[in-house]
């Protein structure tokens, strides 16, 4: 499900949506935060500390991007909506729930294109590239370990 949901997101930039595929991935923090909580329920500041743990550059030394992963934090921990306490992100588990029924494409997205593009197209294949290799990052390195994680995905998939 969650491969799919990425898939998705780097055939919108294939398909030049830049919206949408900002959107989508925008959202990455708050699905990742919500599948590691037995409510699927998120904070501003447990996303935030998301962001801060798995946004980064493989080596920060020799990354002059500092700023954009900084940028991409900032505009993800912003569109968390908060009321009081904790909130489930009823809209971005949706969609990721809706990919549980997709086939992968054997394809992906070559974040190498952003040559000949415009301003825009760049800011969208630069936030979807670094929250798309943040979320895989904490896929392998955590949730697929973490029993929360794999319990709310099951959840998810039978969820109608």
């Amino acid at each position: 499900m969650l491969t799919s949901y990425l898939a998705d997101i780097e055939q919108l930039l294939d398909e030049q949506q830049w919206e949408a595929a900002t959107r989508e991935a925008l959202d990455l923090p708050q699905i990742a935060v919500a599948l590691s909580d037995l409510q699927l329920s998120i904070t501003r500041e447990r996303v935030k500390a998301w962001c801060n743990e798995w946004i980064r550059p493989e080596d920060p030394d020799r990354n002059a991007l500092g700023a954009d992963y900084e940028r991409v934090s900032s505009n993800a921990v912003a569109r968390v909506v908060q009321e009081e306490g904790a909130s489930v992100p009823s809209l971005a588990l949706k969609r990721l729930r809706l990919r549980r029924h997709a086939r992968t494409p054997p394809r992906g997205f070559s974040f190498d294109r952003n040559v000949n593009l415009g301003p825009e197209a760049n800011t969208a294949i630069d936030t979807c590239s670094i929250l798309v290799e943040a979320a895989r990052r904490w896929y392998a390195h955590s949730a697929v370990h973490d029993r929360s994680v794999q319990a709310n995905l099951a959840r998810l998939a039978v969820l109608r």
